[in-house]
């Protein structure tokens, strides 16, 4: 048992100073998981103006007075408050007040939803939303038929789940200008009917084509979205994350001015990193609105510290940069499609990298592929060679100690597995996509071939070899629950799966493992593991109660977890209704 306590801080308010050495609150009655590097557990924990004073029921007992607020635990799990590594909480946001398709189980399902919004929205210009799954269309594609079967009489423009391509309908098309002489753009495809006519699925850059139309979102609407992102993510025990996209795309408008309003009002309650888009059709000239952008974006809890850098695409749509092609499709016939694409050369990425390294960046990868997984490492490679040899000028004190990260790695190499130890590189992994779903097994499994299939999400190869791990939810992409996100990385199976077959069992991780990769190392990713993330005295009161211990129960039952309370700096954010 942790038995710990910190004196009174100078700068406590009045009120606290006026009680003497008194907690605020105590949370007692139950198992304590610090997250911390012994793993250790405790019992009890004291708070006080916004922080840990101690840790373990002794120390708490004697903090606590007549003014002491006890929370019973009643055998409840406490654990530090989760830390999303990789969400988009506004685009999230926004899209549960559009036309919101995550929960269609199909094309005649996703066809309703559409009418229905429709019909509730005939002041609306276009019909805009998203959350479609490519497993429910044949070869990942939806037609516009569907569509115009159910909107005829003005645009619709539909951005699937990963945000990777957009179903669209013909007028949607027509208003672009997009047909059969239309050439797709050089950073995606339109899909196409024999004769060239486009089917109504732009892939990757081509969205663009038609997104460039879409009517203008309100700074209003940007911070009601942001608002609405956080209350959801606080509802699942979240208090902080990195926004993997602070810039413009697609349709979306740059969120920066929503965050520094929400953080300058006090009403971003989060403790929030932006990594600043990185503009892939420029060089290193952007540098310096990076570094001006990244100095106003430093108000309350948020901080505008990381670049983020786009470097392929996804598999499902043969955008993944891999180090071989993707087979044909089975029986085919024909030419595979390729080998995906690496949206900027490998001298590009380098010049990229070294250059945000220099001026103190972290740098925030997207690497499906694995031919993007080895030149990403690379490009860190450099950076550090370039630093070494005293050409960069690192600032903000990290001292090389920027904590790059490649998020998604679902390819990786075997050669390129320690790598990620050697090179100090963080693998940032999306641990609810590790599960042989309709998704994996229709539209990946069959264009990687065994010898690949069998590489992804290598979470259990990766953390052996020495890498640091951090979990994050993609959110809106995938759900943005960290539960079920423990519950796939320790089974590998998806929560409430038919199958009890597990994904690559070989790679399960460890519970508690899986849990500091969503605690303590995504608190450390973001540069704040000297405030939050563990349960330790002097740190931020950013917890987490859960309404049981998973760690006593099946592993097959961790995603049933539920988030009971959430507490920013002690203050409660979120209250799971009819909870103890």
């Amino acid at each position: 048992m942790t038995d710990t306590r910190i004196p009174p801080r100078p700068s406590a308010a009045p009120s606290a100073r006026a009680r003497g050495d008194r907690a605020d609150l105590v949370l007692t009655g139950g198992p304590v998981f610090t997250g911390d590097a012994a793993r250790s557990w405790s019992d009890a924990v004291a708070v006080r103006a916004g922080r840990i004073v101690a840790v373990g029921a002794p120390a708490a007992r004697a903090l606590t007075g007549p003014g002491t607020e006890v929370v019973d635990l009643a055998g409840r799990l406490l654990v530090p408050g989760f830390v999303d590594a990789h969400a988009h909480p506004v685009f999230g946001g926004l899209e549960r007040a559009r036309c919101d398709l995550l929960a269609a189980t199909g094309p005649a399902e996703c066809a309703r939803l559409v009418a229905e919004y429709a019909a509730r929205h005939p002041e609306r210009p276009w019909v805009v939303g998203g959350g479609w799954s490519m497993d429910h269309f044949p070869s990942g594609a939806p037609d516009r038929g569907t569509l115009d079967a159910v909107v005829a009489d003005r645009p619709v423009f539909l951005l699937n789940r990963d945000r990777h391509g957009a179903w669209v309908n013909s007028r949607a098309l027509q208003l672009a200008g997009i047909d059969r002489h239309t050439p797709d753009p050089a950073d995606g495809r339109i899909e196409r009917a024999p004769d060239g006519t486009p089917t109504g699925t732009l892939h990757e850059g081509a969205a663009d084509l038609v997104a460039r139309h879409l009517p203008e979102i309100t700074a209003r609407e940007y911070e009601e979205a942001l608002v609405e992102g956080q209350r959801h993510l606080h509802s699942l025990g979240v208090t902080g994350w990195q926004d993997a996209l602070i810039g413009a795309y697609l349709s979306y408008p740059d969120p920066l001015a929503a965050y520094l309003s929400l953080a300058g009002s006090g009403r971003l309650t989060g403790r929030v990193t932006g990594a600043l888009w990185w503009d892939r059709e420029r060089g290193v000239e952007q540098l310096p609105e990076l570094i001006e952008r990244r100095e106003r974006g430093r108000i309350g809890r948020f901080r505008a510290t990381t670049v983020k850098v786009m470097q392929d695409g996804v598999c499902e749509n043969f955008t993944a940069a891999l180090l071989t092609p993707y087979l044909p499709a089975p029986g085919s016939g024909t030419q595979g499609p390729g080998s995906g694409h690496s949206y900027l050369t490998p001298t590009e990425l380098n010049r990229a990298v070294t250059a945000l390294d220099g001026a103190g960046f972290q740098v925030h990868f997207h690497t499906i592929g694995d031919r993007a997984v080895r030149e990403a490492l690379d490009a860190v490679e450099a950076a550090e060679a370039s630093r070494r040899q005293g050409e960069g000028s690192v600032l903000l004190g990290h001292g090389g100690d920027n904590r790059h990260h490649l998020a998604h790695i679902q390819l990786v190499h075997p050669d390129d597995i320690p790598r990620f130890r050697t090179l100090r590189a963080t693998a940032n992994m999306q641990p609810l996509w590790a599960v042989c779903d309709e998704q994996m097994s229709e539209l990946t499994l069959p264009f990687l071939g065994d010898e690949r299939a069998a590489r992804q999400y290598v979470f259990g190869a990766l953390r052996a070899a020495g890498a640091t791990l951090v979990a994050g939810s993609d959110w809106p992409v995938s759900s943005a629950d960290p539960l079920a996100g423990i519950h796939v990385a320790v089974n590998r199976t998806s929560p409430g799966a038919r199958t009890d077959r597990p994904f690559l069992p070989e790679q399960r991780l460890l519970l508690a493992d899986a849990l500091c990769a969503y605690t303590s190392a995504g608190a450390w990713v973001n540069h704040l593991d000297q405030v939050t993330g563990t349960i330790t005295a002097g740190k931020y009161a950013d917890l987490a109660v859960l309404d049981r211990n998973p760690f006593d129960g099946s592993p097959g039952r961790i995603a049933d977890t539920r988030v009971d309370l959430t507490l920013v700096e002690g203050a409660p954010v979120y209250r799971r209704e009819g909870a103890p």
